[in-house]
């Protein structure tokens, strides 16, 4: 059983409209964590009794600091918005099951839409060989400059055509054609389908890290549910401790 740890607050700064950067010190999280694992953190505020959920962006275990990108989406999230360097913040983690890097496979296609694309940073400066990086966003797009130290190859989308092709990033897969051995990909359950689709289509295995609303986090409460195939049946696995990643011949996407 994961137990609650304090972390101090080293950075807290907005990104992009509705999007904050936060950098903890908490050495025995990053000393464990993974690409593709969150952590929760725990408000202040006393009518808040439910964690937030956070996927983890970047690890620094060396220095024992753990980078997360999160948008403000409600009174938790905006509460943990307030908070300044110095302070202490209650956390849990790492949670879940994350990507799983092989090194023998050498050709990677990374496809992350909005708040899914923080998550695969990690991932990125862990993978070797051919990389390409697919990227969608309705707007301002967030840490391209960062999936540019590990790829020249990142190809950008946004629904109103600011930065990038006007469209969405399964267009722009498919516009692209890329060639891999391994796809990972988080973002709206919409997207996930579509890449598990176009991943089956070219017979490209693919990982899936999957976004669903949480409460404890830790797979007591059932709250985050997803249909999975089990031999020739099917169950239901807890996205927050079987996953949230997944393979995409796991998962099914109901209609």
């Amino acid at each position: 059983m994961k137990k609650k740890l304090t972390a101090i607050i080293k950075k807290n700064q907005q990104i992009a409209h509705g999007m904050f950067e936060m950098l903890l010190s908490v050495g025995e999280i990053a000393a464990l964590a993974s690409p593709g694992q969150f952590i929760n953190l725990y408000s202040n505020r006393k009518d808040l009794l439910l964690p937030r959920p956070i996927s983890i962006c970047e690890i620094d275990k060396e220095k024992g600091f753990i980078k997360l990108v999160y948008a403000v989406v409600g009174k938790g999230t905006s509460d943990i918005s307030k908070m300044h360097v110095g302070d202490i913040i209650e956390v849990m983690g790492p949670l879940g099951n994350g990507f799983t890097i092989s090194k023998e496979i050498k050709g990677h296609i990374i496809i992350g839409g909005g708040i899914g694309v923080p998550p695969l940073l990690e991932l990125a400066k862990g993978l070797t060989g051919e990389m390409s990086v697919y990227l969608g966003f309705r707007c301002e797009p967030i840490l391209v400059e960062e999936f540019k130290k590990y790829t020249d190859k990142v190809y950008i989308a946004t629904e109103d055509g600011g930065w990038g092709i006007k469209g969405n990033v399964i267009g722009l897969l498919k516009s692209n054609h890329p060639k891999g051995e391994m796809i990972y990909s988080c973002g709206p359950k919409p997207m996930l389908k579509a890449v598990a689709s176009w991943a089956e289509d070219n017979d490209i295995k693919a990982q899936l890290s999957l976004e669903e609303r949480m409460a404890c986090g830790i797979g007591a409460c059932l709250v985050c549910t997803c249909k999975a195939k089990d031999n020739n049946d099917w169950q239901y696995k807890r996205v927050c401790k079987d996953g949230p990643v997944f393979l995409r011949e796991e998962v099914i996407w109901n209609e």
